[in-house]
């Protein structure tokens, strides 16, 4: 009975400390996104580029432009808030840890913010522009392209993808803490192909294979990239325990 009382204090403690790490990650957004209505109208013309620039844009609807304008700050504040969120995330998660690993971790964040910075630049100078075209040039008619479309499908490309880039860091510290190894990552490989080409599937915004192919070749390769850092891990993890 005492145990389950101190596993229930220990559970709500964690819970507490996961609320606490969300609403500082949460605050740290809303500041970002507020910096960020300062040059969103530059972001915004610099994202039409590949169309020609915003007078190439219409709007149908009213609320169409305050929309695109809520939607591009709040992707301009995530990338700027990204370092504040990914440290709030490793507090939370180093916990318990021992100061060396702890101090791994604090190292990490620079390295996850140009992981995800690197993933946004991907997505718009590799990715946007060939999309453009095959749309475009589908029927071989002009096309007037929607602002609130196009911003919709550009900032989640450009969100997901970045996002997709963080899988080496993810791979290292799970290999790090002993949840996967390099080996298993190995074999597992045929399975990664096929979860590669499911995610850019899901993500790319034609589904003709060219596109798909500009994005599955460099997720695998950050898969591959993965299991190299899983392996340094595990030797990082083999001679902490030794010492």
């Amino acid at each position: 009975m005492e145990t389950d009382t101190q596993t229930r204090m220990s559970l709500r403690g964690h819970l507490e400390e996961l609320r606490h790490n969300l609403l500082l990650s949460l605050i740290g957004l809303a500041v970002a996104v507020a910096v960020s209505f300062i040059f969103t109208p530059r972001v915004i013309d610099f994202l039409a580029v590949p169309v020609g620039g915003i007078s190439h844009l219409q709007a149908i609807d009213v609320t169409e432009t305050i929309q695109v304008y809520m939607k591009v700050a709040l992707l301009c504040g995530v990338i700027l808030a990204s370092p504040w969120i990914f440290y709030q995330m490793f507090l939370f998660i180093g916990r318990g840890l021992t100061k060396a690993e702890k101090r791994g971790l604090l190292i990490a964040i620079p390295f996850v913010t140009l992981l995800f910075v690197g993933g946004a630049i991907f997505a718009f100078k590799i990715m946007l522009p060939p999309a453009m075209q095959f749309f475009s040039g589908l029927l071989n008619i002009q096309t007037v392209i929607r602002i609130r479309s196009y911003f919709d499908f550009t900032v989640n490309l450009i969100f997901w993808i970045a996002v997709s880039f963080e899988l080496p860091l993810l791979f290292y510290i799970l290999a790090r803490f002993g949840v996967i190894t390099a080996n298993q990552m190995t074999k597992g490989w045929r399975i990664a192909v096929i979860a590669v080409a499911l995610l850019a599937a899901l993500i790319t915004p034609t589904p003709d294979p060219v596109n798909m192919a500009i994005f599955m070749i460099p997720l695998f390769g950050l898969y591959l990239l993965s299991i190299l850092l899983a392996r340094l891990a595990q030797r990082n993890r083999t001679a902490a325990m030794k010492e």
